[in-house]
C-alpha cells in the first residue's frame, strides 16, 4: 500500500543550481548553490575519544582513520549548499540536508562513492543510465 509521501520515491535527480524551493514546513525558502556531502569531523569530538571498535577511551592524538568521514545520519539523503531566503533578513549560506528524501542506489553511489573513478574531474553529474 502506498501512502504517497516523499519517502515512497527515491531521489533520481539533482536540484538545479539557482532554483528556489520552500522548506518542508513552508517557513522559509532556499536557493540551491550546489550538491555537497555532509562530513563528520572527528577532531571536534571531546577528549578523550571513545571508539566503538575498541570499547575504550583514548586520547585525541591516537585516533585512527580519516579526520573527515561521511556523516552516517545523512548518507542516504541529499545535502545541498543553499542560501536561506527569509523575509526581512539577509540571505544566509548553510548546508541543508533533505532528510525526508532518500537516494536511489545509483545516486547514492555517485554522491558518497569510495571508488577512485569518483575523484575524476569529469564526474560532475551522476550517470543514471
Amino acid at each position: 500500500m502506498t501512502t504517497g509521501t516523499a519517502l515512497d520515491k527515491a531521489v533520481m535527480t539533482l536540484l538545479e543550481y539557482g532554483t528556489v524551493h520552500t522548506s518542508s514546513g513552508g517557513q522559509y525558502s532556499f536557493r540551491v548553490l550546489g550538491p555537497c556531502c555532509r562530513l563528520f569531523d572527528r577532531e571536534e569530538l571531546p577528549w578523550p575519544c571513545s571508539r566503538l571498535a575498541w570499547k575504550s577511551k583514548e586520547p585525541s592524538w591516537r585516533r585512527i582513520g580519516s579526520r573527515l568521514v561521511a556523516d552516517m545520519a545523512s548518507r542516504r539523503c541529499p545535502s545541498y549548499s543553499v542560501e536561506l531566503l527569509q523575509p526581512g533578513s539577509k540571505p544566509t549560506r548553510t548546508v541543508r540536508t533533505l532528510f525526508y528524501q532518500r537516494f536511489s542506489p545509483q545516486l547514492q553511489e555517485w554522491w558518497y562513492s569510495r571508488h577512485p573513478r569518483s575523484r575524476k574531474e569529469c564526474n560532475t553529474h551522476p550517470n543514471l543510465n
